[in-house]
């Protein structure tokens, strides 16, 4: 059977490490029909926008999807492309496991834990009001009509929307995500003792949920002392389910208990569409070198692999990630630096897809 799957190469180190993505699923003996379409700061030029038209048809069509990192400019300019084709999609679940492997270059072992983050809500649905702006003086002036406190005239604005519904179906699927893989506990987290409102109603919300799975155990934890628990003893947590901000710190936080962002796989998971992405940037720096980590395009391409019934392939794959790094012999400058202290003999980009080819 041959995978239809729409492939956005990214840009920065974006087209070296999916180049090597292909080869690797080639290698696993998945045939994939890849409808590769360009989005990132690249295009911007010829279409006026880093994320053009055709390419939200071609995954609107196709429905599942795989990308590098894209560039997301910081202060100004357009805010995201991975935030645009979340919300386009209405990819309300980003997954992101964690899990240690041999020789990834971490301080801790043992590491099993699977960050899962609300997507569409919270501070990145992007309702902003520069400050000085007739919505911000409109907004400071109903919060003081409302006795809800006072805001400077000189502040800008972010209104944290978290509603009930959105709520609800990130915990379920936390859930379902839970009973599917064998888990055995969830960790609501939140800041419910200050935002008594917004994080408030998520922790109600994940209270009224995990009534419902008696199979399943459930805790809440402020996001703070989460953040050091997990620093501390990562092995007692096991699913976390997060709001859209605290679950994009918390994930990166979990990244570095298991080697780094270069070590962790992404999926942004819809009622009709998927998109599979590692979780680091484009690192635009080191673009073009033949020095990028490719492990988190692989595992996510893995991930990508089990969403389509190519488990066994799936598997395959992330068990050679596995050997490849516990051997040692062929790794990239960020694992070689991490485990000896210098990346002196360490591997490029496509020779570490070659020796994980060969583990398969």
């Amino acid at each position: 059977m041959t995978h239809e799957v729409v492939l956005i190469p990214g840009d920065g180190i974006g087209p070296e490490i999916t180049g090597a993505m292909r080869r690797v699923v080639e290698a696993a003996g998945v045939s994939v029909s890849w409808r590769v379409v360009e989005a990132g700061a690249g295009v911007i030029e010829q279409y006026g926008t880093p994320l053009p038209e055709h390419v939200l048809e071609a995954v609107r069509e196709v429905g599942v999807a795989i990308k590098g990192p894209v560039t997301t400019p910081v202060g100004t300019g357009f805010r995201s492309v991975n935030v645009a084709l979340r919300r386009a999609f209405d990819l309300y679940a980003c997954v992101r496991p964690c899990v240690s492997m041999p020789g990834d270059g971490s301080r801790y072992e043992g590491v099993d834990l699977t960050v899962i983050r609300e997507n569409t809500e919270d501070l990145y649905a992007g309702i902003e009001f520069d400050a000085g702006t007739p919505g911000a003086d409109a907004l400071r002036e109903l919060v003081a009509a409302e006795g809800a406190g006072a805001i400077r005239e000189d502040a800008a604005i972010s209104v944290k929307p978290i509603s009930r519904a959105g709520s609800e179906r990130i915990v379920r699927y936390a859930f379902e995500y839970a009973r599917r893989q064998g888990r055995k506990k969830v960790t609501a987290v939140h800041k419910a003792n200050i935002m008594k409102a917004t994080d408030g109603l998520f922790l109600r919300v994940a209270r009224e949920v995990a009534a419902g799975y008696p199979d399943i155990a459930f805790e809440d934890k402020i996001v703070d002392a989460t953040c050091m628990g997990l620093v501390m003893h990562p092995e007692d947590f096991d699913v976390l389910v997060l709001p859209n901000l605290y679950g994009d710190i918390v994930s990166d936080l979990t990244a570095g208990l298991v080697g780094g962002l270069g070590m962790a796989p992404g999926a942004n998971i819809g009622t009709d569409c998927a998109i599979f992405e590692p979780t680091h940037g484009s690192a635009p720096d080191i673009a073009g070198k033949d020095l990028a980590n490719p492990t988190a395009e692989f595992l996510s391409a893995a991930m990508l692999l089990d969403h389509l019934g190519e488990r066994e392939a799936a598997d395959r794959i992330r068990c050679a990630v596995r050997a490849t790094l516990a051997a040692g012999e062929v790794v990239t400058g960020d694992v070689k630096r991490a485990l000896t202290g210098s990346a002196e003999g360490a591997a490029g980009t496509q020779a570490y897809a070659d020796a994980v080819i060969a583990a398969l």
